[in-house]
């Protein structure tokens, strides 16, 4: 498999740079000319609206909300395809799950990791969490022989999770494939590369469309992968974080395919989107356009990440491949509850770093001008909590300075509404900020009531700019209403 940090990214920049532009560019005259296509044969002209379209293409320029709509209009791309899938272990589900993990594995050179990404996968869930999880491991190689010999060895280390229903292995017969030979050499590819990744992006498309309607949400991994402890809860606790703002993509690792959150009714036109373009670029690429049309524009990562890569060598060539991902935490994760809540502050605001950049797990900030004694950064929960313990860190590494020198947390009950919007009547202090930092523990123990708002409170005015890197709320039981 081939992946790509962000420390590579920066070294190839440069060279990948013309590439990228003209992935881009040429990736979206298709779009266009398939959306003017069909448009043209069902009403017989192209209405004034859609060649504006395909005039913000050509200058990379794209409404969002009227390409989202066209793309949505593309010719049953939220049905299934049509494929006769071989089970070669287990059997269907019989009730829909949670989550869905999916691997797609080809025959290597050098080194075999799936049956340890399998292990960790296990191996790292609690039993609660096996309940909530399907594991679909896709045998993608045309050998017959080698597939033949991995479902023996999976059917025997992974007998009882088989058994429990949480385990399927499928393999597509070549005839399902579409041509692979003789593509056009994009980006100046050798003919073995263009096919290499083209064939992987139909593997993943078929894969995709298996675990369509198997569970409410769906996560790509590579065979060559280790899993945190308790990864699901995790996953689950940044869902819930999420709920009302909308998203397409959430990642968990910010190497290759690995670890990408999809919604489960998302996976169809994902498939047929994959289908579309397999032979155009590598499908990491391809993924950063699909979450654009669909009009997330940004990639929205958490730290720590969930994956980590654990090969040596690549499905291609057998290459060497030591890329690691150097935010992968294996057994200290500890990610925060965040309950949803309504953010506000009364400082000066810097561009868009706005308030809500700072209470997620996302690699993001806010940023507000020099604040003065008696400033703010409120948090309103949308309903009372109990908090086990609190975190925020002020300042980044490469503005140390731009921390807050004086200030305190407080919780606040009573809540009221006002023209200025929903806030607290009484607050109590917990504690001065140290260094920029605040963290706090046993908050249930030291804090009799059920809490409403939470607020950082400037105490001394200062002349740096100030940055909340991030907040972080724990949770304990639910207050009784």
């Amino acid at each position: 498999m081939q992946f790509f940090t962000r420390h590579n990214l920066k070294y190839f920049d440069k060279m990948r740079c013309l590439r990228k532009r003209s992935a881009v560019s040429f990736l979206g005259i298709l779009v266009v000319c398939l959306l003017f296509m069909n448009l043209y044969i069902e009403d017989s002209y192209v209405l004034e609206g859609d060649k504006q379209l395909i005039r913000e293409t050509a200058t990379h320029q794209l409404n969002p909300e009227r390409y989202v709509h066209s793309f949505k209009d593309l010719s049953n791309f939220s049905g299934s395809i049509n494929i006769s899938y071989r089970y070669l272990a287990g059997t269907p589900l019989p009730r829909k799950r949670y989550l869905t993990i999916g691997l797609s594995s080809v025959k290597r050179r050098k080194g075999n990791y799936l049956l340890e990404t399998i292990k960790s996968i296990f191996e790292q869930s609690s039993y609660e969490e096996l309940k909530e999880i399907a594991v679909v491991v896709q045998l993608a190689d045309f050998d017959s022989a080698w597939c033949e010999g991995m479902v023996q060895d999976i059917s025997q280390k992974f007998a009882h999770h088989i058994i429990a229903g949480r385990l399927i292995v499928i393999h597509v017969p070549e005839d399902y494939y579409p041509v692979l030979d003789g593509l056009k050499r994009n980006y100046n590819d050798p003919e073995d590369r263009v096919k290499f990744r083209s064939k992987q992006n139909v593997d993943y498309a078929f894969l995709l469309n298996f675990c369509a309607n198997l569970s409410d949400y769906y996560v790509m991994l590579e065979d060559d992968v280790r899993c945190s402890k308790n990864f699901l809860t995790a996953v689950k606790k940044v869902i819930t974080s999420r709920e009302g703002s909308y998203w397409v993509t959430l990642e968990f690792s910010k190497l290759g395919y690995i670890g990408k959150l999809y919604h489960s009714h998302d996976l169809p036109r994902l498939a047929h989107f994959l289908l579309m373009f397999y032979q155009e670029m590598p499908c990491d690429w391809l993924l950063i356009h699909f979450r654009g049309l669909l009009a997330q524009k940004e990639v929205i990562r958490f730290k720590p990440s969930l994956f980590q890569h654990m090969g040596y060598y690549s499905s291609y060539k057998g290459a060497e491949n030591k890329l690691k991902d150097d935010d992968f935490e294996e057994e200290s994760f500890d990610i925060p509850d965040n309950p949803p809540a309504n953010l506000h502050t009364n400082m000066n605001v810097f561009e868009n770093y706005e308030a809500s950049k700072a209470y997620s797990s996302i690699d993001e900030y806010f940023w507000g001008k020099a604040p003065s004694t008696g400033d703010f950064y409120g948090i309103v929960f949308e309903k009372p909590i109990k908090i086990s313990k609190i975190k925020v860190v002020t300042g980044t590494e490469d503005r140390q300075n731009d921390i807050l020198h004086h200030g305190a947390l407080e919780v606040g009950e009573k809540i009221v509404g006002s023209k200025k919007g929903r806030q607290c009547t009484t607050y109590l202090r917990l504690g001065e900020f140290k260094n920029g930092n605040f963290e706090i523990t046993d908050v249930e123990h030291k804090v009799l009531f059920d809490i409403n708002c939470m607020r950082i409170l400037v105490t001394k005015s200062q002349k740096e700019w100030l940055i909340i890197r991030s907040i972080s709320v724990w949770t304990s039981q639910t207050p009784n209403q």
